[in-house]
Formats: structure tokens, C-alpha cells, sequence
């Protein structure tokens, strides 16, 4: 059975990423890319499905051991656990080096005191959980094959198998290091080339080492920081540029609920944020490799922007249900692809609108053809930000007039006057001008409720939504705004949880259904994230250092977040670890620092 979701710790290459449970078993896997088949496929159904445990050995009608202790080794991506046994101390290090060649995921024991048994058990199983490879020994290694994949296993342990797993049993004394590996390599290839798994790790060690010295923030939540923005690189697909919302698919919004969805795709949105964050801490790199991401995706056709592509700019990605897994503790459908795609978010045009100009403002190298693409985004608008959509949550029930759609419109036209009125860009500059006070003008009438003194989810509704409080952040309306400061006060009245988090709108009441879908779901941590924010914005800065310290305080022993948080089960849920939550995170610390609220 899977752990909870924040019982696991995330490794990965920057193509692919591995979640390891606390008992040391790897329940999910894609190979060789974060939106490919999964080779283990545990966490959504059962260990039929794909797995790799390593971890001391236990008697056949017991539960594996959990780590007495886990932790990164500094600021990296190299998890180390270790367990405390009768027999001694046992540390296991997992990692997957940056790639040059073959995909690999490599584990290596070593004995810290006493002599303990171990066990290595291996289930792999293609095409997620479904196809049972060929396994047999070429040359003195295993390999697994099925259809157009090869999965090589690589120990010095002797290896038997049984029931379909192949197995690996012995004993680590003090100083001993044993190393397990597996690499992928297309089938119809050669084999890949024998793992070194000691130069790996220092290799890998010196990577984040260095990439690591590049971040710009050292204020007093440098650990939280640096934790998601280490996150945040892991799940940049380094070859492209895109940057995934996390490395899952189908972890559950609500335990046994249907909202699952698959993420290992390239939001327009969330790597338009992510982004904005690697920008204020020093990674512009990163920045001009989305943004030649971001160019080659849309390229020949901006006028139809996609909210989201594949991470090498993929525009197909159509949704289907794998019905032969269970789903993560029976939330099913499992869904891979996302139907989604193709929607009406008018909010994008101004999240991808800020985001460039971010780049440029933070001196990031000239491209003529991003301005040329900024132009070309507005032009859209002019004919169409006065359309419904279906808004920054995705619904599936009938288009609205999203007010947070609208004021995004405002900053896309808004950021593109900018960029003209510095030199870099021609445009029709009054007539834009015009078109921002329109929208602006046709927000404050119709997106707002002056008897209750709150911006509401969309035109005509009495509802609210957490997206309202981007107005601020936005620079749509000052802080001071008293229909700012209602709006804060309000959200924070009726979109709370008992335990002061955020939920981003109904899903019951007057407009209950907008979104669609059945069911509920928890806490949205972004939005927490955003209340925190702008709380400080308005000068409650106490408060949103107290709001802040509390979302920091879920995260699980290794710094990680999902998507949200459920308040009656006191349990992260969603897909994990999450951009769309470590963003936020990284966002507030920088306002917080800013602000010297913080304790201490």
C-alpha cells in the first residue's frame, strides 16, 4: 500500500523525478521523461503495479520498516535515510544523477554500525502497472524489455527472482557499500554503459553544490527557500526549458474523490510564476531557457495560445483514464493527459505578459521576437478580453466572466504599454491605453459588490474566489484600496478553514458546481500563501508572518509540499511536490524578509 503523500521525498535529473517512500520503496517512476510511462506505478494502485523497495529485512507477515531518519545531504537532491535495527545502523542513498547518457536511478547501502540484514525487492511493470517485462540476464546484467523500453539492473549482489521480482538479500557491516542501480535505454539499442555510482554521487553532489551558490536571497528563511527553489529546478526539464506542475498524475484533490488530474505537463501559468520566482533569486538561466521554451512552443500560431503543452511544446495531450489502477487509496479515475489543454484562460495572456516583462526588466538579454510575441498577445485581446472563459481553476461547468481573467487582461495590456513607453517595442500606444482603462473601468463596475465591499469570483455573482487577491499583487488596485481591504477581509470570512487556511471558492452554496466536478476538495496552499502576502501588503504583517510560519509548518520533514492541504484529515493532498505551492512560498518569504516581519 502507498504512503501518505507527504511521506515521500522527491529525486530526479531535471527529465525525470522518483518519489521514495519513508520505508525506502520507490512507488513512481517515468522513463526516460516526467510524461512518460511509468515503470512503477505503486503509488496509485498496488505493488502489482511496479515497485522498488530497499531497506532492512523483515519477517514475511510484517509491514516494512520505516526510516528512523531522512534527510537531504546539504542543499541537494540526494536523500539519505537511515534505520536503527537490533542489528546496527543502515543508511541508504538515493539520487539520479544529472543525465549525460542513460536515464539512472542509483542506491547505494552502507553499513553505519552492527551487521544488518537487508533485502533488495524489484517489481517492474511497463506502460504503468499493465505490461510485464521479458526479464533476463545479457552479459551478466539484468534487463527488463517490453515493447520499445529496457530497463538495466546493475548490482554486485547476487540476484534471484520470484513471483515476477527479482530480489537481492544481504548483509552490510560498518564501512561496507554496496550500489543498485537502474538505467533505461531505448530497447532496439545498445546496452546503456555500466553505472559508476561513486563518481555519480560526488558528481551529482558538486551539481547542486554549485547551482546552489547562484541564489541571491539570504534572509532568515534561506532553508524554506533554497528547499523550493531546488524543487522548482527539479522539475525543469532541462533539455527543453519547460517546467512541469509536479511530477505526478492523479493524486487526489479529496481521498477517494474524482478530482485527479494529471500534471506532468507545462503550464503556461505556473511556469510563467515559477519563473518570476528563479528571476528575484538569481536564476536567469533558467529564465531564458523557458523563455525560449515558451517562444518555440507558441511559435506560428500566438494568437491561439494553449494554457499548457507538453514539456517540448507538445500541444496534443489528450486525456484518458487508466482504468486498471485502483487510483491512490481508490480515488480513481487515474487520468493521464489533460483535457484541459485546450481552454479559454484569458488570465495566461497576462500571466505570460508579466512574466517577459520580469525578464526584461531584470536585464535578461534582448529578444525581438518576445516583444513581437507581447504585441502580438494584446492584439488577441483587444477582440477578446470581454469574453467568458473558463478562468484560473479550470473549470468544466459553463464559461464566466472571471474577474480575475479580467484584471490578468489588464496586466498584459498593461505591462505591454510599459515595454513600449521604454523604447523597446512600437505599438499603437494610445489606443492601448484605452483598452487597459476599459477593462480596468468594466471590472470595478461588474466585478464588484459595493453592499458587501468585495471584488466577487465573476460578473454577477455573489461568490468569491482566492484568485481576487492578485489584485494587489497585480498592481490592478493599491493595497490601500478600501475595495482591496474589504476583499482581503472578506475572503478571509467566508473562504477560511477553522485552522486559517484558504480554500480557493465554494463548492457549495449559491454557485456551488462551477467548476463542474463532484465532490470537495482541501486548502489551496497558494492561496494561503496569497493571503499571507497580502496581509502584509496592507500592514498586518504580524499576521502574515504567523500565517506564513503556520503553511511553512506543513510541509513534511523534507521541505515539500502538494497541492493542498486537507483540513479535516490534517494531510497533504494533491499532486506532489507541487510548483504552484513552492512559488507562493518563495514569493512571501521575499515580501516578509522585505518587510522585517518575521521572528526571531
Amino acid at each position: 500500500m502507498a504512503g501518505r503523500i507527504e511521506d515521500y521525498a522527491l529525486i530526479g535529473d531535471m527529465q525525470t523525478a522518483a518519489l521514495v517512500c519513508r520505508d525506502g520503496t520507490v512507488d513512481w517512476l517515468c522513463l526516460p521523461r516526467f510524461d512518460s510511462h511509468a515503470i512503477f506505478a505503486g503509488l496509485l494502485g498496488t505493488e502489482e503495479h511496479g515497485f522498488w523497495r530497499l531497506g532492512p529485512a523483515y519477517a514475511a507477515d510484517a509491514e516494512p520498516p520505516t526510516a528512523n531518519r531522512r534527510r537531504y545531504r546539504g542543499d541537494s537532491l540526494i536523500l539519505e535515510s537511515e534505520w536503527d535495527t537490533p542489528r546496527g545502523t543502515v543508511r541508504v542513498t538515493d539520487f539520479m544523477p544529472p543525465r549525460d547518457g542513460a536515464p539512472q536511478l542509483i542506491r547505494i547501502v552502507e553499513g553505519v554500525t552492527g551487521r544488518v540484514p537487508m533485502r533488495s525487492a524489484l517489481r517492474m511493470r511497463f506502460s504503468y502497472g499493465r505490461v510485464v517485462p521479458w526479464v533476463h540476464k545479457h552479459e551478466g546484467r539484468t534487463v527488463a524489455v517490453a515493447g520499445p523500453d529496457s530497463v538495466w539492473f546493475d548490482t554486485a549482489c547476487e540476484t534471484y527472482g520470484k513471483a515476477l521480482t527479482t530480489y537481492a538479500d544481504f548483509t552490510v557491516a560498518p564501512g561496507d557499500r554496496i550500489a543498485f542501480t537502474i538505467s533505461w535505454e531505448p530497447s532496439h539499442k545498445v546496452p546503456p554503459a555500466l553505472p559508476e555510482p561513486e563518481q555519480s554521487l560526488e558528481a551529482t553532489e558538486e551539481f547542486w553544490r554549485d547551482w546552489v551558490d547562484q541564489c541571491t536571497y539570504h534572509g532568515p528563511y534561506r532553508e524554506a527557500v533554497v528547499r523550493s527553489l531546488i524543487t522548482l529546478k527539479a522539475l525543469t526539464y532541462a533539455p527543453t526549458g519547460g517546467i512541469v506542475a509536479a511530477p505526478t498524475t492523479s493524486l487526489p484533490e479529496e481521498i477517494g474523490g474524482v478530482r485527479n488530474w494529471d500534471y506532468r505537463y507545462t503550464w503556461l501559468r505556473d511556469a510563467a510564476i515559477t519563473l518570476s520566482s528563479l528571476l528575484r533569486t538569481g536564476y536567469r538561466e533558467e529564465a531564458r531557457a523557458w523563455r525560449e521554451w515558451l517562444l518555440r512552443a507558441v511559435a506560428g500560431d500566438p494568437e491561439n495560445l494553449q494554457i499548457m503543452y507538453g514539456i517540448a511544446g507538445e500541444r496534443e495531450l489528450g486525456e484518458a483514464e487508466l482504468d486498471w489502477l485502483p487510483g491512490y487509496e481508490g480515488s480513481a479515475p487515474v487520468r493521464v493527459g489533460n483535457g484541459a489543454a485546450h481552454q479559454l484562460q484569458l488570465d495566461v495572456y497576462g500571466e505570460v505578459t508579466e512574466a517577459l516583462h520580469l525578464a526584461h526588466m531584470t536585464g535578461l538579454s534582448r529578444n525581438d521576437y518576445a516583444s513581437l510575441l507581447q504585441l502580438k498577445l494584446i492584439r488577441y485581446l483587444e477582440d477578446h478580453w470581454d469574453q467568458p472563459d473558463e478562468g484560473i481553476w479550470e473549470v468544466r461547468g459553463p464559461r464566466r466572466h472571471f474577474v480575475h481573467s479580467k484584471v490578468m487582461a489588464w496586466v498584459a495590456v498593461d505591462r505591454t504599454i510599459k515595454l513600449i513607453e521604454s523604447g523597446d517595442a512600437d505599438g499603437p500606444l494610445e489606443k492601448w491605453r484605452e483598452l487597459r482603462d476599459d477593462i480596468h473601468r468594466d471590472v470595478c463596475e461588474k466585478g464588484y459588490d459595493k453592499e458587501r465591499n468585495t471584488f466577487t469570483q465573476s460578473y454577477g455573482s455573489k461568490e468569491l474566489d482566492a484568485s481576487l487577491l492578485l489584485i494587489p499583487q497585480m498592481g490592478f488596485l493599491p493595497p490601500d484600496d478600501k475595495r482591496v481591504i474589504g476583499t482581503i477581509e472578506a475572503i478571509q470570512r467566508e473562504l477560511s478553514t477553522p485552522d486559517g487556511f484558504i480554500l480557493r471558492y465554494p463548492t457549495t452554496g449559491e454557485d456551488a458546481g462551477v467548476d463542474g466536478l463532484e465532490g470537495d476538495e482541501g486548502a489551496f496552499l497558494a492561496c494561503s500563501f496569497w493571503m499571507a502576502d497580502d496581509l502584509a501588503m496592507i500592514g498586518r504583517v504580524d499576521e502574515a508572518r504567523k500565517l506564513f510560519e503556520r503553511l511553512l509548518a506543513l510541509r513534511n520533514d523534507l521541505g515539500l509540499l502538494a497541492e493542498e492541504w486537507d483540513p479535516r484529515l490534517q494531510r497533504q493532498v494533491g499532486n506532489f511536490p507541487q510548483a504552484f505551492s513552492h512559488v507562493p512560498l518563495i514569493d512571501t518569504a521575499l515580501r516578509l524578509t522585505a518587510s522585517g516581519a518575521y521572528g526571531g
